[in-house]
């Protein structure tokens, strides 16, 4: 059934297409000339804090269109701003953005057309603005496709000071971005991110305060997923958690989202995984589209909405992972092919999101065909849609695919990307939290080895039933804390966001509560306050060889610092170089500062033991040794 579906609608979508081009070519000539008369005033204000790393929004005064007009103001018309200084030179998709204040308004017609922009530098940027129209030109990469219209060719400049080192969230720190490492790296402050995070629920912006929100779908629960919303998410456990000063819109709306990002973020979380499509998929209530099977409009007050809300999050210091389809919807769009409908849909997102300030564009959940879902895009398909957005993306945000949770279906499909330079790392699933640490030991081995080295993340785990336990359920998470969360950070992974099972409360597609799994979040900060604040993991790799215990893993940069992770206590030796090292001792189950052991000497011909930790032997420790020279 979901596969006829997908077929169907498919069809019916590409049918409506050829019809819509024969009505618009009729009468897109006379549209035009009335767009272009009523382009009168050519006005253009530049808004926003103007620092780096903020926010600069340049309004146009454009042609007066609608969402649902002729022409379409997404295919027939194309904004591109250039900004530049110096040598430096971005050049930014722009969008229809109907009265300018849609998301208080919900207006769908208007003449504001906007380009946002995140300035990397203080000082002086010249900008200069191109418009122009066609057919379909909006999807078209050359510069002087089509014809100039109204504001095309203005030009300005605007002052950029230096962002305040106490700005809130990632504003102090820069845009996150991919270095060539194994860890993204802040381009202001130079520092390396691991995330920690939710992955649930993955329809997180299946909002009941967003314009044009519903439940689209027929009630039905699948095998092996969670069961529908029938209602949207209000979040309303955390609407205490709004505080003063927060943003809301329309007279209140949006303090149950704020709320519950403020939550997270206050338990030391930075990154959200969440769909930014989800038709024909498990919840049935997220597009960016006017209607549900619509896919040539997009709805600019809930998109408008949206931004409210990622605004947020960079003050926060929480990552966006834009997760683009799923895997029942992978062929939704122009039947997997890059064609018109998915270059539409990768622009618009890209457009009015790609400013902000840490993105994780992800091509799909759980991708590629398989078993249970045998319509999916090829790798070609894949690789296509990947180099369209990269090449549409001015400030090349990270780019990863998700996988499926079977171990040899994940290593048949990821192999085709090693070496693949658009994609920047794999975000992996797991159905076996005990396969985690070598699975992605051998990804960021294999990566290396293909000389293009992957950002490897743990991103849901599973048995799906099952995932990450609410609090009551399993209080100090022993399993997934040893297994996934440090299985992937010994390894010398990047973090780890927590999808929640289907068979328990607030799961993967109905969770309004994200403090079911309080100590959870706490858990993943000791983790990643140990990484942050004693150890160069950036610098580090996984040397489980030089160590003898079996039930304990190994990161270390030789001959300078190390930390041995002990899943069930002991004690083990390490093959050191001849010097004098420290012992310390950290608690991941409560965090907090280290323990000072006794030192130990390091020879060049035999391993020495590390000692015993200082209290629950039993319980995991892990033992930070580094070099006294």
């Amino acid at each position: 059934m979901i596969l006829f579906r997908i077929d169907y609608f498919s069809a019916i979508n590409q049918k409506q297409y050829i019809m819509r081009k024969q009505f618009v070519f009729l009468t897109v000539c006379l549209a035009l000339i009335l767009a272009m008369n009523s382009c009168n005033n050519n006005e253009i204000k530049v808004q926003g804090s103007l620092k780096t790393w903020h926010k600069v929004t340049l309004s146009i005064n454009g042609p007066e269109v609608s969402e649902t007009g002729t022409p379409n103001p997404f295919l027939t018309y194309r904004l591109n701003v250039t900004f530049q200084k110096g040598d430096q030179k971005y050049v930014v998709p722009g969008y229809f953005a109907a009265d300018g204040n849609a998301s208080e308004t919900s207006a769908s017609s208007g003449s504001v057309w906007k380009a946002h922009f995140c300035p990397p530098e203080a000082g002086t940027w010249e900008y200069s603005v191109s418009f122009r129209q066609g057919e379909e030109i909006a999807l078209s990469l050359e510069e002087e496709a089509g014809e100039p219209v109204g504001p095309d060719g203005l030009e300005g400049s605007f002052e950029v000071e230096s962002s305040s080192n106490d700005a809130p969230g990632f504003l102090s720190e820069g845009k996150l971005r991919y270095v060539g490492k194994h860890h993204l790296q802040f381009a202001g402050s130079k520092e390396y991110f691991l995330k920690g995070g939710a992955d649930s629920p993955e329809n997180f912006l299946a909002y009941n305060g967003f314009d044009g929100t519903y439940y689209g779908g027929d009630s039905e629960q699948r095998s092996g997923e969670s069961a529908p919303n029938e209602g949207l998410h209000s979040y309303n456990p955390h609407i205490d958690d709004w505080k003063e000063g927060d943003p809301t819109w329309q007279n209140g709306k949006g303090k149950g989202i704020i709320g519950a990002l403020n939550y997270l973020s206050s338990k030391g979380m930075n990154s959200v995984y969440f769909l930014t499509m989800n038709i024909l998929g498990d919840g049935e209530d997220v597009w960016p589209y006017t209607d549900r099977n619509e896919r040539y409009r997009f709805d600019c007050s809930k998109l408008d909405q949206w931004e409210i809300v990622f605004s947020h999050m960079d003050s926060l210091g929480i990552m966006l992972h834009v997760v683009l389809q799923e895997t029942e919807n992978e062929c939704l769009l122009d039947a997997g092919y890059l064609d018109v409908q998915r270059k539409l849909y990768l622009r618009e997102l890209v457009a009015r999101f790609s400013h902000h300030l840490a993105i994780k564009w992800n091509l799909g959940e759980e991708h590629h065909a398989t078993s249970w879902a045998p319509y999916g895009q090829t790798v070609e398909d894949t690789k296509e849609m990947a180099n369209y957005l990269r090449d549409i993306d001015p400030y090349d945000n990270f780019i990863a695919m998700h996988t499926h949770s079977n171990p040899e279906k994940r290593e048949e499909d990821l192999r085709h990307y090693l070496g693949f330079e658009t994609l920047e790392g794999p975000s992996i699933q797991a159905g076996n939290v005990y396969n985690v640490h070598e699975d992605a030991k051998q990804w960021l081995r294999l990566s290396e080895d293909s000389l293009h080295p992957w950002v490897v993340s743990l991103d849901e785990i599973g048995p799906a039933w099952k995932g990450a336990l609410p609090d009551e359920y399993s209080p100090m998470h022993d399993t997934i804390r040893r297994e996934a969360l440090w299985g992937n950070l010994m390894a010398g992974g990047a973090g780890v966001e927590w999808y929640m099972g289907y068979k328990f409360p607030h799961n993967d597609l109905n969770c309004e509560d994200w403090r079911s799994r309080d100590n959870l979040w706490n858990i993943t900060r000791y983790a990643l306050e140990f990484f942050q604040n004693y150890l160069p993991f950036h610098e580090m790799q996984n040397m489980d060889d030089i160590i003898t215990a079996e039930d304990a893993w190994c990161l270390g940069k030789e001959g300078r610092i190390y930390a041995v992770y002990l899943k069930r206590g002991g004690t083990t030796d390490i093959q050191l170089p001849a010097g004098h090292y420290s012992i310390s001792w950290y608690n991941p189950r409560e965090g907090g500062n280290i323990t000072v052991g006794n030192p130990i000497k390091g020879t060049a011909n035999s391993p020495v033991s590390i000692g015993n930790p200082p209290e629950e032997q039993g319980e995991d420790w892990v033992c930070l040794i580094e070099n006294q020279k």
